[in-house]
């Protein structure tokens, strides 16, 4: 996730002046579910939780800041990344109907003390449904958790679905290095299955960091790596097998998974001693019972991961406000011409309300 992009999705019903034949036609909704957002300020942390290690933000110029960990520099984000009013404007540019909100990963906090990351993914996940609650045409929101803190996580979790309004969380691809089958996390995702809650992974702190100082190799090799790792812990953990209700989107299409499945389900097969150790089913058969968002970048990749995935399991995702996401939504699958009328609308739109549980009718 880095620092330029921009955002869609949804259904709604609108006039097409440019076409009269639509007019009275329903336009799908552009809704973009990968979308960061952050508060324009918030409490010095390192002075509030008493150490280090935390994010600030030095608003250095107009419409400009600098995201500073202990007074190094992180990176530099623009007013799109906190100013919902600027979002909207670029909404409007870029002809999205609904951004679905997140916070940036560095700002989880599984590293911290566990009730000061409580305490911040509060404080981030009130502003989340402040924002949705101003503009919630426009916007949906999903919450983090303390993942590090099972009984915390599952406390967040109920008050973001049953008491801030929001239909899901995301949560980073691995929890201080302990995978997404680690026992300890299983019960969140109980719980999220109960409370119908949808689940976005986002990689962060990628496997083989350190190997990759250079020419920003963890954002172009890391990530997608990071989150083949983590589909295949939960595949191979037995978690959907365990929870196959649990409703899951990945990021970055899946990151290397999508690509890699016939060498995954070929070392099931040679080696089930190793690799069925868990779950004694193929993992082949968990393609299209999760979703993986559309940000690949390439046609040729698109139109294999839908092929793959099904149209009903690949959803809009940019990446916005950050450079390395798709910079006009929605473009690449738009510009398929093997994509009919109604693949797009599901791709565009259709698919991230089913993933979210929501009712199209409520953003007409």
């Amino acid at each position: 996730m880095e620092n330029k992009e921009t955002t869609t999705t949804t259904t709604t019903t609108t006039t097409n002046s440019n076409n009269d034949n639509n007019s009275n036609k329903k336009k799908s909704l552009k809704i973009d579910l990968h979308t960061h957002i952050l508060p324009k300020n918030w409490p010095n942390l390192k002075e509030k939780y008493g150490y280090g290690g935390w994010v600030s933000l030095d608003h250095h110029c107009p419409c400009k800041a600098k995201m500073m960990i202990d007074g190094k520099f992180f990176r530099e984000i623009d007013s799109n990344c906190w100013d919902p009013e600027v979002r909207i404007q670029e909404l409007n540019r870029d002809d999205v109907d609904i951004q679905v909100l997140s916070t940036v990963p560095v700002m989880f906090g599984y590293w911290a003390k566990p009730q000061d990351a409580l305490d911040l993914a509060q404080y981030l996940n009130d502003h989340i449904a402040q924002v949705v609650s101003e503009n919630p045409k426009r916007f949906i929101g999903l919450g983090s958790l303390p993942m590090q803190c099972t009984e915390s996580s599952i406390q967040e979790l109920r008050r973001c679905v049953l008491e801030l309004g929001l239909p899901g969380i995301q949560i980073g691809s691995n929890v201080n290095g302990k995978n997404l089958d680690d026992p300890s996390l299983f019960p969140i995702f109980e719980e999220c299955e109960k409370l119908g809650a949808a689940v976005f992974i986002h990689p962060w702190e990628m496997v083989g960091k350190d190997r990759m100082p250079q020419y920003w190799l963890p954002w172009l090799v890391g990530m997608p790596a990071e989150t083949c790792l983590a589909i295949c812990s939960m595949i191979f953990g037995g978690v959907f097998q365990r929870l196959p209700k649990l409703k899951v989107c990945f990021a970055h299409g899946g990151g290397s998974f999508p690509f890699t499945i016939g060498r995954i389900e070929h070392g099931f097969n040679a080696r089930p001693d190793l690799c069925a150790v868990v779950n004694p089913i193929n993992p082949r058969e968990y393609i299209g019972k999760f979703w993986v968002d559309s940000l690949v970048h390439d046609e040729e990749a698109l139109k294999f991961l839908v092929n793959l995935m099904g149209e009903k399991n690949v959803i809009l995702g940019t990446d916005y406000p950050f450079p390395l996401g798709e910079l006009v939504p929605g473009q690449l699958i738009e510009s398929i011409k093997e994509f009919g009328e109604v693949t797009k609308q599901n791709l565009l739109g259709g698919n991230a309300l089913e993933f979210l549980g929501l009712d199209p009718n409520k953003y007409l």
